[in-house]
């Protein structure tokens, strides 16, 4: 189980001045200020789960990442992967650990992909016949084996995050943790990446922590979602409990065979709940809390002008990534 209980990190910053004569009075300054950068977060993580961490850029996300990994000491507060602390029992914690950071690499830049596999095979000490087996089977799903003779610095972006997600799986750690593991990477690359990670995430033997701004990923591999906003954890829940708290609500979408007048329009939806014309044709009307959708299709279809008829009615749901995205800019 992962377990944080208050967790929280702060750090020491003020803010430089201008120009050579500004730096030189840096030099002697104090009046440093705080800055919190997560703020007494409480969560726990089951064995075998998957949970994505979202947030606006500045949130906590990647300073939360690193109190896992036992990269940043909390300032006060604890975590614990296994019964283990990350910070005080690191040796012992990076051994049931994988980690992907997107934008930074755990391989070595000058050797071939084969050769920084070999070499964390060994410091985790793997057995060969296992070693071999988990390649082998790392080439069926993600494509790896014309990579082996290639220097990592010679590898495309996408082709470097499919092995830094092996050279993070090798061991068969007990936690994941990828932060932004997408980023950057083209729809193929991304779609090949995700059925890997649901693959894993079924398997149920691997605790995984997503941290990324690709909402896809998060509908796609994630039941349980984490948001953290300034530092503060302001939702762990399901999605469809987030798609609720952030005001979202399934729409009517309705399109009729021809633009329709002011005049038809109003006829049309009067006494319904207040329709967006997203086209001269087409209307959206936001279902109301318990509103029946059936009785609000019934009276659409009854009303439509018998010159102008319905061709076409869709209930959707709201879109995650635009309601995050809007709670995103209302902060």
């Amino acid at each position: 189980m992962l377990v944080a209980q208050g967790l929280t990190r702060t750090f020491r910053v003020f803010d430089r001045s201008r120009g050579l004569a500004g730096s030189l009075r840096d030099l002697f300054r104090t009046d440093q200020r705080e800055r919190i950068a997560v703020g007494g977060v409480d969560f726990r993580v089951e064995p075998g789960e998957t949970v994505a961490l979202i947030g606006p850029n500045g949130a906590g996300k990647s300073t939360t990442v690193k109190m896992l990994t036992g990269i940043l000491k909390p300032t006060s507060g604890t975590v614990r992967a296994a019964g283990l602390d990350p910070w005080a029992d690191r040796q012992r914690h990076v051994r049931q650990l994988g980690v992907v950071f997107g934008q930074r690499t755990q391989l070595w830049w000058d050797l071939a992909v084969i050769e920084a596999f070999d070499l964390l095979a060994a410091m985790f000490e793997v057995p060969a016949a296992t070693y071999r087996a988990r390649l082998a089977h790392f080439d069926d799903v993600l494509g790896i084996g014309p990579l082996l003779r290639t220097p990592v610095r010679q590898l495309s972006l996408g082709e470097r995050m499919r092995c830094e997600l092996v050279a993070a799986l090798l061991h068969e750690p007990r936690y994941l943790l990828l932060d932004e593991p997408t980023i950057g990477l083209d729809v193929a690359v991304k779609l090949r990446l995700r059925a890997f990670l649901a693959e894993l995430r079924d398997a149920g033997r691997t605790t995984l922590l997503l941290t990324t701004h690709d909402l896809a990923d998060v509908t796609a591999l994630c039941p349980r979602v984490l948001l953290l906003a300034d530092g503060k954890l302001l939702h762990d829940g399901p999605i469809d409990a987030l798609t609720a708290r952030l005001g979202g609500r399934r729409s009517l979408h309705v399109q009729l065979r021809t633009p329709a007048s002011d005049d038809d329009a109003a006829a049309l939806f009067a006494g319904l709940p207040p329709s967006v014309r997203a086209s001269p044709d087409t209307f959206h009307l936001p279902l109301a809390n318990g509103a029946s959708a059936p009785d609000l299709i019934r009276v659409v279809l009854s009303r439509a002008p018998a010159d102008n008829d319905v061709v076409d009615l869709r209930l959707v749901d709201p879109s995650l990534e635009e309601l995050v995205a809007g709670f995103y800019e209302a902060r």
